[in-house]
């Protein structure tokens, strides 16, 4: 397992979309030559993550995974911090010094990982997802037609149809059988390698539903030919790592502490679980309050929150008529920000599109695509709304069960504001449209900030939305306050996925299938990110009543929201340092009438 490859860590998990970038200034360009040694470094091991953000001569390139992977890893990035540090030494502008400072850290935070994996792990590939996120960033609709023809050869070298190429699947097989025959490692968890084997057919069917889609003559054989490695793949796995496979799914405690910094949680996770639960407490309050308004209003019969969000979602929004709810939604909201002056919009529209099936396995949430994160020329970011998820039944048959937490009209609302405006879309179109360095859109980048400022937004729109709109944004706060107590309690051994998935269902009042993929999140496919929502709402609330106090009437919501963005990714302590520093004084010194 490689970690920390920020670049590709970031371009998992969120997007932004962005127009041509604004000039910039001079120590920018200088902070990216910097930056590009890392993006190069990074770009040798996983050239798919390189390409999709945006560096140039990659897309036909796979992921290394020839032998001693981890060591080589870990030996390029010493190299590149050395470089780095020398460079700091010399470096005098305190922008630069700054991002190199970043960049430093970020390469520290990989060797950190190597270590970690190389000590206690065996090493483990989700081959078929790999894969299929490898040819799905190249098959887009907007990745020129020149770029995604180089999809094909990659899918040749995936297969080892390609001189000098070996199957990925038969190189992931020998990386995997090197370190099972290392003593004392941890096999990885056993619900998740039989997840991942449920997910296989989706994911080849997915990569043929992409050539077909572009149109990308050739493709059959070397499919083909993948598809029967995978085959083999699923088989190795199976007879040789499901028995190494460990029953517990807690990360070891090094594990869990590392993947919550590289998340951006600096805080003790019991700490923040304890704050969480007051948080999850006051916000049900708030929801008991709101209720028996909603119910009034609709009629409903009972005021409890919970059967209240029931009844919401009976009306359920199907086909063709889900786009145009969630276009119109993001509508209405634009007008609602720029009356109320949160924050200054773009004029471009944002993008809104369904999940396919390959696309929900991979990521069954909610989520913001990333265009190009380096040398964004106008590719805009995709909030994609996964709404099927392949399961696998008790009869061993693939079955389709769709979520009703995001297809009912209360629920547009906040879900919009999230992954659209003024959430995420509108957070990385800054980047780009603000003209942010390298460093700090990619190597500074933490989901306390990210998933942070998008639930932050929901806060700031919710007063403006009608109140059944606002009681479902309030459950989603509760969804997030939730997360932060029970991903560590999971870790800790507190609580069983069982209950955690009861009371996600019965308290929080979401559909099973999305208890099931949250607690899948929290114990496998991503243990300790679910708590950066809630902890980066509360370190961006604390920072705007900081603001306000500081400044009083003087305060200009627009004004600090437009500044927030300017910074890019930066971990909170660094925009709060910029805010107070830079922000407050400048509002201080402008005349009374500008304000």
């Amino acid at each position: 397992m490689i970690r920390n490859l920020k670049i590709a860590i970031l371009c998992a998990a969120v997007g932004f979309a962005g127009a041509a970038r604004a000039a910039a200034p001079a120590w920018i360009a200088k902070s990216d030559t910097n930056a590009k040694l890392v993006l190069e470094q990074s770009a040798r091991f996983a050239p798919e993550s390189a390409a999709r953000a945006g560096l140039d001569g990659y897309d036909g390139d796979i992921l290394d995974l020839k032998p001693q992977l981890a060591e080589r890893v870990r030996a390029s990035a010493v190299g590149v911090q050395a470089e780095l540090e020398k460079r700091l030494a010399a470096e005098t502008d305190p922008d630069v010094k700054q991002d190199l400072q970043i960049l430093i850290q970020s390469v520290k935070d990989t060797i950190e990982g190597q270590d970690l994996s190389l000590r206690l792990e065996v090493a483990y590939f989700d081959v078929p997802l790999t894969i299929f996120q490898g040819l799905r960033g190249l098959l887009d609709d907007q990745v020129p037609a020149e770029r995604r023809a180089k999809a094909l050869v990659r899918l040749r070298k995936y297969a080892g149809l390609e001189p000098g190429f070996t199957p990925l699947a038969t190189l992931a097989q020998d990386r995997m059988r090197e370190t099972l025959a290392k003593p004392g490692l941890t096999g990885p968890f056993r619900g998740e390698v039989e997840r991942n084997l449920e997910n296989q057919k989706s994911y080849v069917d997915g990569i043929a539903e992409l050539f077909e889609k572009f149109k990308i003559a050739g493709y059959k054989d070397a499919h083909a030919a993948l598809s029967k490695q995978l085959d083999g793949y699923a088989t190795f796995v199976k007879a040789e790592i499901l028995p190494r496979c460990r029953a517990d799914y807690r990360l070891a405690p090094e594990l869990y502490a590392f993947s919550l910094r590289q998340f951006g949680v600096d805080v003790p996770p019991d700490q923040l679980a304890d704050r969480a639960r007051v948080g999850f407490m006051e916000i049900r309050n708030e929801m008991r309050t709101l209720a028996p308004l909603v119910a009034k209003e609709k009629g409903y019969a009972s005021s409890d929150y919970r059967d209240v969000i029931r009844e919401l979602k009976k009306e359920q929004i199907v086909g063709d008529a889900i786009l145009p709810l969630y276009q119109k939604r993001m509508r209405e909201l634009e007008d609602i920000i720029r009356r109320e002056k949160i924050v200054t919009l773009p004029t471009r529209p944002a993008r809104i599109r369904l999940a396919s099936a390959a696309e929900s396995a991979a990521v069954p949430a909610p989520n913001m695509r990333p265009p190009r994160l380096v040398g964004n020329t106008g590719e805009s970011g995709e909030f994609v709304l996964p709404l099927r998820v392949p399961t696998v039944g008790p009869d061993g048959k693939t079955e389709i069960k769709g979520f009703d937490d995001f297809t009912y009209d209360a629920a547009s609302w906040t879900l919009t504001v999230h992954e659209g405006r003024p959430g995420h879309e509108l957070q990385f179109a800054a980047i780009i449209e603000k003209g942010v360095s390298t460093a700090r859109a990619i190597f500074a980048a933490n989901s306390v900030n990210i998933e942070g400022w998008a639930l932050y937004a929901e806060a700031e729109t919710k007063p403006y939305e009608p109140l059944d709109g606002q009681l479902i944004a309030l459950q989603h706060r509760l969804l997030r306050a939730a997360r932060a107590f029970l991903d560590p309690d999971l870790q800790a051994g507190r609580i069983t996925p069982e209950a955690a998935t009861a009371f996600l269902r019965d308290e929080v009042v979401v559909s099973d299938p999305m208890a099931k993929q949250e607690v899948e999140r929290y114990t496998f496919r991503a243990p300790g990110q679910a708590t950066s929502y809630y902890y980066g709402y509360l370190r961006w609330m604390q920072l705007k009543a900081e603001t306000e106090m500081a400044l009083g009437k003087g305060f200009d919501r627009q004004r600090y929201h437009d500044f927030l963005l300017a910074q890019g990714l930066l971990p909170p302590a660094m925009i709060a340092s910029a805010v107070k520093t830079t922000f407050v004084p400048a509002e201080r010194a402008r005349p009374a009438g500008g304000r």
